[in-house]
């Protein structure tokens, strides 16, 4: 998910990468070299060699070796790219046994931590707000007051190992394969919640759009999956609605300055 913050800070070494968190994020800092040793033992070369870690310090510091590659945010998606990140992703998915997988804890800002904070979001994001942005806003939040997505629920496939962030920048293309960075969010998850994140995700659409159905289509879902995978599409539209309001009333220019319409018609799409 994206963070409404920076948590940490990044040292690009011509042989490794150091970061370094805040404080007040040593679990950041925990996940991610979690991430790191279990994927460097269950899926070598998808993500960076853990090299060395003080979670203990003031500022905790994750030591890892450098990918070579460059992001797919922002570049064209042709099909061998959005192939390779399917392939990715199926990897990191299925990478870490059962039993291991156990023991991770659930990744931060699954569904019902997002339903909490847009229930937080609203009542100082909704006033003001006409026209289009603000009925897509009303169909998206009386929608997801008879989703239920808040509710304890049978899951509806295997849990996965997730990484926690569906923005394509942490996707590094090297001409064949596709490795993953950033893990400071990973832990246990399910696959429609990882899935949907990444289809969601502002880098997705943005400005050069991946092609979703190609890429779904690359995975095998059970008829339950499919089904929380649209309730999940659902619920992150919504939450990247409110996020891109915040943005654009700050007076951030990370993203394209139509972006909050644009999300408005995609909530609206996708909830019919």
């Amino acid at each position: 998910m994206m963070p409404e913050h920076s948590t940490h800070t990044v040292e690009l070494l011509p042989d490794r990468v150091v970061k370094r968190f805040r404080g007040t994020d040593r679990a950041g800092a925990e996940r991610e070299w979690r991430a790191l040793s279990l994927l460097a033992v269950h899926a070598p070369g998808l993500a960076a060699e853990p090299w060395e870690c003080d979670l203990a310090a003031a500022e905790p510091v994750v030591v890892m070796s450098r990918l070579s590659g460059e992001p797919m945010r922002g570049r064209p998606l042709s099909d061998e790219r959005v192939g390779a990140l399917a392939a990715a992703l199926h990897r990191l998915h299925t990478a870490v046994p059962p039993e291991a997988l156990e023991r991770v804890p659930p990744r931060p800002d699954l569904a019902g931590e997002l339903v909490a904070r847009i229930h937080r979001w609203t009542p100082r994001t909704r006033p003001g707000l006409g026209g289009p942005v603000a009925q897509a806003m009303d169909a998206g939040l009386a929608w997801l007051a008879s989703a239920h997505l808040d509710l304890p629920g049978p899951p509806a496939g295997p849990q996965v190992f997730g990484a926690g962030d569906g923005n394509l920048a942490n996707f590094l293309h090297d001409g064949r394969t596709v490795r993953i960075v950033d893990f400071e969010d990973s832990g246990r998850s399910d696959r429609a919640f990882e899935l949907a994140e990444l289809t969601e995700h502002v880098a997705s659409w943005a400005e050069h759009p991946l092609d979703v159905p190609s890429f779904l289509g690359h995975f095998t879902l059970t008829r339950a999956e499919r089904a929380r995978l649209r309730e999940y599409r659902g619920l992150l539209a919504l939450v990247w609605l409110f996020l891109l309001l915040c943005d654009a009333r700050s007076g951030s220019r990370r993203n394209p300055l139509d972006a909050v319409e644009r999300q408005s018609r995609r909530l609206r799409d996708l909830l019919g």
